[in-house]
């Protein structure tokens, strides 16, 4: 590496990932917290001036929440609806009953990938325990056969797919089309769900240590459905989770076409519209409250419930996101990016390398897959603004992201124990399992990430 280019800006960014991985590792500030006091001082570090510093602050939290806070809280509220109708429970039974026995790994992997856009990873995961235990006792395969390749879909789609909140953040700091990143993460993360999931489970089934089932506590499980109203169908269940996603996809293929087609055309400006994430988003939830919930005859105050206590998780994420705005916008007001970029081209490091490995060191550093992904977008951005990157470049360094904040969950991660507590092994069984499984996600989705950057 060309040590000449190592600039103040420079130098003070890697003090400050320094500085920030020990708040939040060492002295346990929250990562809000930390992102906010390592900026402020970087700004300070680099000799911006305070009036500077205080409105990289304000502009960088507001730029980004602006979206973030929109999308996400949307998102939260359409996920607790499909979670308290029973919404996933039938995705889940429908799509087992078609796959069968044999196959049911994949339908799991599938069942995963498909749960995990509208409801967070852990609660997907522990919705679907009962769905995963009622194979396992019926096959009497190890349960990891089957745990691994549900939890390798819910991890793809937790770290790639919008609406969860890691893609959704990077997206928005990098300005990169949600569209893209839709097709993009799918692509990439299929693929990588299918080789650590279902490949992947069949060789652990094989070890002497998963080969003892592990005992459950049934009063660990959560029922969500509600005995009162009738059964939800697949067809509603599916189309709630997919309605938003179509018609994000079909304003960005619209916008593809934009030159050469009229854009005073008023279909053209409507399905733009709709498609923004904004208003997709609103209209599935719209869509999921009415057909789900109060058309099924669920009382519009237990909806409602429902609906506001999804908000507090989805509020920390949006805080610290928020935080990771303002990281990004103190790199680009202090000249940090562009030193980043000169540094780049001086050591011909390609830039979705980059985005990748500060991603992955982060993760393993601190654990939070979405912190990772918010803190390394934030690095990443003002290098890519500089070199000019837009369309579905900025898409694939989104997913190459998403891929190096999957790498390596391990004890300083919340998931490595949830995956420990719910399916009882002990910390040897989840980092030969759940730890080894996020890095063939991670390894096999950057791949293809470099495969498709070539071809862009």
């Amino acid at each position: 590496m060309d040590l000449a280019v190592l600039s103040l800006p420079i130098i003070f960014t890697i003090v400050s990932m320094v500085v920030l991985l020990v708040l939040v590792l060492k002295i346990k500030l929250p990562a809000f917290i930390a992102l906010l006091l390592v900026s402020i001082g970087f700004g300070l570090g680099v000799q911006m001036a305070t009036e500077d510093v205080i409105e990289a602050v304000r502009s960088g939290m507001a730029s980004t929440l602006g979206f973030v806070a929109v999308v996400v809280g949307i998102g939260a509220m359409m996920g607790a609806l499909l979670e308290h109708s029973g919404g996933v429970n039938a995705i889940s039974t429908t799509l087992l009953n078609k796959f069968g026995e044999n196959k049911s790994q994949y339908a799991l992997a599938l069942i995963g990938f498909i749960a995990s856009i509208p409801v967070f990873l852990d609660i997907a995961f522990i919705i679907l325990m009962p769905v995963l235990l009622g194979i396992q006792r019926k096959t009497r395969k190890p349960l990891v056969y089957y745990a691994i390749p549900l939890l390798a879909g819910l991890a793809v789609t937790h770290a790639f797919i919008p609406p969860t909140p890691g893609p959704i953040a990077v997206a928005d700091i990098l300005k990169a089309d949600l569209g893209w990143v839709i097709v993009f993460g799918t692509i990439a993360g299929l693929p990588a769900a299918i080789i650590a999931g279902p490949i992947f489970a069949k060789k652990l089934a094989q070890m002497s240590m998963f080969q003892t089932d592990a005992k459950q506590e049934s009063s660990e499980q959560a029922d969500v459905s509600n005995d009162n109203t009738p059964p939800i169908s697949f067809g509603a269940a599916i189309t709630v989770i997919l309605l938003p996603l179509v018609l994000i996809l079909a304003s960005t293929l619209i916008k593809i076409g934009e030159e050469t087609s009229s854009t005073d055309n008023v279909i053209v400006q409507t399905i733009i519209f709709v498609g923004h994430p904004f208003v997709a988003l609103l209209i599935g939830c719209l869509v999921a409250w009415y057909f789900i919930g109060i058309r099924r005859g669920m009382p519009a105050t237990a909806l409602n419930e429902a609906m506001v206590k999804a908000l507090q998780p989805a509020g920390t994420v949006i805080l610290v996101t928020g935080a990771g705005g303002v990281f990004k916008q103190i790199l680009v007001s202090s000249g940090a990016g562009a030193d980043l970029a000169a540094m780049l081209q001086a050591n011909a490091l390609p830039i979705v390398f980059f985005a990748f490995f500060v991603s992955v060191i982060i993760r393993v550093a601190q654990g939070s897959a979405t912190v990772a992904m918010i803190t390394a977008a934030g690095l990443t951005a003002p290098v890519s603004e500089a070199a000019g990157l837009a369309g579905s470049e900025l898409a694939l360094l989104v997913v190459a992201i998403a891929a190096g904040a999957t790498m390596l969950s391990h004890v300083n991660d919340s998931g490595f124990w949830l995956v420990s507590r719910y399916l009882k092994f002990s910390e040897s069984q989840t980092l030969r399992s759940w730890t080894v499984s996020t890095t063939i996600i991670g390894i096999v989705s950057f791949a293809i990430v470099c495969l498709l950057w070539m071809m862009v």
